[in-house]
This record gives C-alpha cells, sequence and structure tokens, in this order.
C-alpha cells in the first residue's frame, strides 16, 4: 500500500456524493490536484476495518487544508431530511484546527455554498466567516478554490481559465482511455470517484497526456461530431 500524501499538500473535500453535485465535485478534485496537491475523498480508505467515521477522523488529520461544502444542508422536498454530515464535518476539521496541537493548530478551511447566506439559516454560528458561494456553477467552484489554495498554501498563482483548460483536456483523454480498454460509456459513468481522481493525479504527474495518446493513432469512441467536452456532467461520483 502506496503512503499517503504528506499533511502540507493534503486537501481534505468534505461535500456532497450525489450524481446532481458529480460535476462540481470533479472539477474541484481536478483543480487541487492540477495546483499540485492531493484531494482526501472519504471513500479513498473505505476498504479498511475502521467504521467510517473514524475514516475521516484520519483524512481530516492527515489535511492540513479541508474543503467544506454546505449545498445538502437544506431540504430539497418535503419529508426529505436535510443532509447534516457536511456540517458535522466541517465542525470536527475547525475543533481540531482550534483545539489540536502541533501542525494540526496550521489548518485552514474553506466553505462552499449553493446561494449565498443559505447557511445563515441552518449554521448561524459560523456567521462572519468568509463562505463563498457557487450556485451549483463548476467555473465558479474552481475559481474560489484556486484563489483560496494561492492565498493560503502558495500555490502557483495561474488562471482559473488555463486549469479550465486542463480539466478539459484531461476529460478527453480519460474518457478516450477507459474506452480503449473496452469499457462502455455507462461503465465510465459509474466508475468510483476515487478511480478518476487517481487518473487526474496520473495525467498532471506525467503532463498531457491526451495528446499523446492522440498521437499514438487511437480513435476509439471519437466519431464525427462527438465531443468529450462537458464529460464532467456524466461522470457520476459513487
Amino acid at each position: 500500500m502506496s503512503e499517503p500524501p504528506s499533511f502540507e499538500r493534503s486537501v481534505f473535500i468534505n461535500c456532497p456524493f450525489d450524481e446532481d453535485f458529480a460535476p462540481l465535485l470533479q472539477a474541484i478534485a481536478f483543480c487541487v490536484t492540477d495546483l499540485g496537491f492531493f484531494p482526501r475523498l472519504a471513500p479513498e480508505n473505505a476498504d479498511n476495518a475502521a467504521n467510517r467515521l473514524d475514516r475521516i477522523i484520519e483524512l481530516i488529520r492527515g489535511s492540513r487544508f479541508g474543503i467544506h461544502d454546505l449545498s445538502r444542508c437544506k431540504s430539497a422536498a418535503a419529508d426529505e431530511y436535510a443532509r447534516l454530515n457536511m456540517p458535522f464535518e466541517l465542525g470536527i476539521d475547525h475543533g481540531a484546527h482550534r483545539f489540536g496541537n502541533g501542525q494540526s493548530s496550521r489548518k485552514a478551511i474553506l466553505i462552499l455554498e449553493q446561494a449565498r447566506y443559505d447557511y445563515q439559516k441552518s449554521l448561524s454560528d459560523i456567521s462572519g466567516w468568509d463562505i463563498h458561494a457557487h450556485d451549483g456553477d463548476h467555473i465558479t467552484a474552481v475559481r474560489h478554490v484556486r484563489n483560496w489554495l494561492v492565498r493560503q498554501a502558495g500555490a502557483e498563482p495561474v488562471g482559473p481559465a488555463r486549469i479550465l483548460g486542463h480539466y478539459t483536456a484531461f476529460q478527453e483523454w480519460y474518457w478516450e482511455r477507459e474506452l480503449a480498454t473496452g469499457a462502455s460509456e455507462d461503465d465510465i459513468k459509474a466508475y468510483p470517484t476515487v478511480q478518476m481522481v487517481e487518473a487526474m493525479r496520473t495525467w498532471v504527474d506525467e503532463g498531457d497526456l491526451y495528446e499523446q495518446f492522440r498521437g499514438a493513432g487511437s480513435e476509439i469512441g471519437k466519431e464525427p461530431g462527438n465531443s468529450y467536452l462537458g464529460h464532467t456532467e456524466l461522470l457520476r461520483p459513487r
């Protein structure tokens, strides 16, 4: 088993794991990766013997940075319960920063929400914190995450448009790579999120692999007029 990334380069991502949120989750994870950091998601260590809460605490303890999205703190329909996992995990991360010793005292937290000031209706204790709304738009979310990592983590101050351009190229490469293995489009959509995040790390570590892949002559799955742009809306986290 490989060693986990360092505390200084780890970013715990606490957000909804549902199909509607997939475009934001995947774009945020790519932004973190493209800037040289390591996104840490709860499902990545789901095979160990610890219960889910212990696994989450382990990830929070090992991550200097935390991104917490509170978009699902309210119910969307009658008789539907609000999801409290996200604010609960935010509380754990804040507590680690506030009461922890050593490296935990240097933690930094970014809070995102769907609509501006939504948090005040369910979590008013954090009024006064710098909270950013993305309006369900993955481009806006990437801009917030990029600005925060530049400011808080000293990430290279490349423009958001460059990151988004890399993301488009990554999606094209990833889609064609998986089709080349014999996967169907439905297979790719159902792959676990952590598998896609691992592919992001491969793409970033080895450079723009899409052009290399295309240069090798692969045309699998590429028919006239078939664009791979926008697959962020298709890939579903598990």
